[in-house]
C-alpha cells in the first residue's frame, strides 16, 4: 500500500514545508524533483504514469503484474540480486500500482544514493522477464486476487467502480481477475512496459541529506543515455453513466454499503472544497458528521468514512459504511440527513473556523512524514505538473468559503447511487 499523505483528495498537494523543492528535466524528458534535509535517512521514488486505466481491452491486470516483475531479473541481475541490492545496506525497497500511476519507492541510508538510482534505473529499463518469472508471479498475483474476495470492506470499493465505470479501465480492479491475468503471457506485459514506461512519463522524487547538484550528477549518470520514449497512448476521458442502486447478497454477518457518485477532479479550488466536505462527513478524524451520529451517538457502525478521489479527468465522491443488517436503512437515512443538511444551508462562522483549523492541522501534520512528502511530490508533478507549499495550500484553506462548500454540495450530492453487501 502506498504511505503517500491522504486526507480525502487533499494527497496531492500537502507536499512541501518551508524548504522548496527543486526540479530538473533530463533531456530524454525524465523530470527530478528533491528536497533537501537533514536526516541520515532518504527517500526515493520513481513514478510511471501508467496504471491500470492505461491497459487494452485485452490486458486487465497487466500494469499490477508488470509491477511484479521488474523485480524478478533484469539483463545484469537476478530477483535475488535485485532484493538484496538495498536490503543487504539495511535498506527497504517496494512498489504498488494504482489506476494511474506504477511506482517503485525505497529507503535507505544516505550514503546509498547512488546505488538506489542506478538499481531504479536497471529495474526499468534493464528488465528482462524470463517464462519461468511469469509463471511464478502469474500465479501469485491470482492468489492475492483471490484473498481480496475474503475482504467484503475492500472488494465493495472495486465493485462500486465497476458500476460507476462499466466501459472504461477506471471501473476496472486494479489486480485484474482470476480469468483475464490467466490470459495474460509474457508478451503482453512486455509490450505494456515498451508502452507506458516512457521517459516523459516518468519523475524520480527524493528528499534526503543530499546536494541537488550531486543528486543530479547521479541521476544524468544512470538516467541520462536511457533514449527519449514517447509512445504513451492518450487516456479516454469516461462516460459518466446514470444512478444505480444495486444489493448483492454474500450471507455475511455485516452488511456493507458504498453511497457514491462521480465528479470534477480539474478545478483547483473544487479539489480542495470536495476534500473539506468529506474530511467533515467521514475524515480521519473521530469528531466527523457521519461518526458522531452513527456511532458515537447510536452505536450502529464501528467505522464510517467519507473520501474524494480525484483522477487526472475526473473524480469521485464516496461514503463507506458496514452495519449488523437491522441497521442498514437507519445508517442510509442518516447519511442523507446529513448530506441534506449541508446542501441546505452554509456552515456557520465557527464551523467553518473549526474545519479549516482541523484540515490545515492534518496537512501538517501528515506532511511531517518526510516519505510521505518524497511520493506526495512526484504524485503532484505527474498529475499537475506543479508543487504546493504547505503554507499554500493552508492559505486555500483558510480562505475557502461556507457558501461555496454548500453550493458543491448541492452539485455533487444531488443523488447518490449505492451499492449494498447483505
Amino acid at each position: 500500500m502506498s504511505p503517500e499523505i491522504n486526507i480525502s483528495g487533499l494527497s496531492f498537494r500537502a507536499i512541501s514545508p518551508d524548504t522548496s523543492f527543486e526540479i530538473y528535466t533530463l533531456a530524454n524528458g525524465v523530470r527530478l524533483i528533491h528536497q533537501q534535509v537533514d536526516s541520515a535517512v532518504a527517500y526515493c521514488a520513481l513514478m510511471i504514469n501508467a496504471g491500470s486505466r492505461d491497459e487494452l481491452v485485452h490486458e486487465t491486470g497487466v500494469a499490477h503484474l508488470a509491477e511484479h516483475l521488474l523485480f524478478k531479473g533484469t539483463h545484469k541481475r537476478k530477483a535475488h540480486h535485485i532484493l538484496s541490492r538495498l536490503e543487504n545496506v539495511g535498506g527497504d525497497l517496494n512498489a504498488y500500482t494504482t489506476k494511474e500511476d506504477t511506482c517503485i519507492h525505497a529507503a535507505f541510508l544516505e550514503e546509498y544514493y547512488a546505488r538506489t538510482l542506478e538499481l531504479f534505473s536497471d529495474i526499468v529499463f534493464g528488465n528482462k522477464i524470463s517464462q519461468k518469472a511469469f509463471n511464478l508471479e502469474r500465479n501469485v498475483v491470482v492468489d492475492e486476487i483471490k484473498s481480496c474476495k475474503d475482504n467484503p470492506s475492500e472488494l465493495i470499493f472495486d465493485d462500486f467502480d465497476h458500476l460507476l465505470f462499466p466501459d472504461h479501465t477506471l471501473g476496472n480492479n486494479t489486480l485484474g481477475t482470476e480469468r483475464s491475468v490467466g490470459k495474460l503471457n509474457k508478451t503482453v506485459v512486455e509490450q505494456f512496459i515498451r508502452r507506458n514506461y516512457c521517459t516523459d512519463q516518468i519523475v524520480l522524487s527524493s528528499v534526503g541529506k543530499i546536494s541537488f547538484r550531486r543528486l543530479v550528477y547521479f541521476a544524468e549518470k544512470y538516467f541520462g543515455e536511457i533514449p527519449f520514449n514517447s509512445q504513451k497512448i492518450l487516456r479516454v476521458v469516461p462516460v459518466v453513466h446514470p444512478f444505480f442502486d444495486k444489493t448483492v447478497n454474500k450471507r455475511g454477518h455485516q452488511s456493507h454499503c458504498i453511497l457514491g457518485t462521480t465528479c470534477d477532479s480539474s478545478d483547483r479550488n473544487f479539489r480542495v472544497a470536495m476534500a473539506m466536505l468529506a474530511n467533515l462527513l467521514g475524515g480521519p478524524g473521530m469528531n466527523t458528521r457521519l461518526n458522531m451520529s452513527m456511532r458515537e451517538r447510536n452505536g450502529w457502525v464501528y467505522h464510517v468514512e467519507a473520501s474524494y478521489v480525484p483522477y487526472s479527468d475526473i473524480g469521485t465522491f464516496n461514503i463507506y459504511f458496514g452495519t449488523d443488517k437491522i441497521n442498514l436503512e437507519r445508517c442510509v437515512t442518516q447519511v442523507e440527513r446529513e448530506l441534506a443538511n449541508l446542501k441546505k444551508k452554509a456552515l456557520t462562522g465557527m464551523q467553518m473556523k473549526r474545519l479549516q483549523q482541523q484540515v490545515a492541522g492534518q496537512i501538517a501534520i501528515a506532511s511531517d512524514s518526510n516519505e510521505a512528502r518524497m511520493l506526495s511530490a512526484a504524485k503532484s508533478l505527474l498529475m499537475f505538473d506543479r508543487i504546493d507549499s504547505i503554507r499554500d495550500m493552508i492559505m486555500q484553506v483558510h480562505d475557502m468559503k461556507p457558501e461555496y462548500l454548500r453550493d458543491v454540495a448541492n452539485q455533487v450530492f444531488k443523488r447518490l447511487s449505492r451499492l449494498t453487501y447483505i
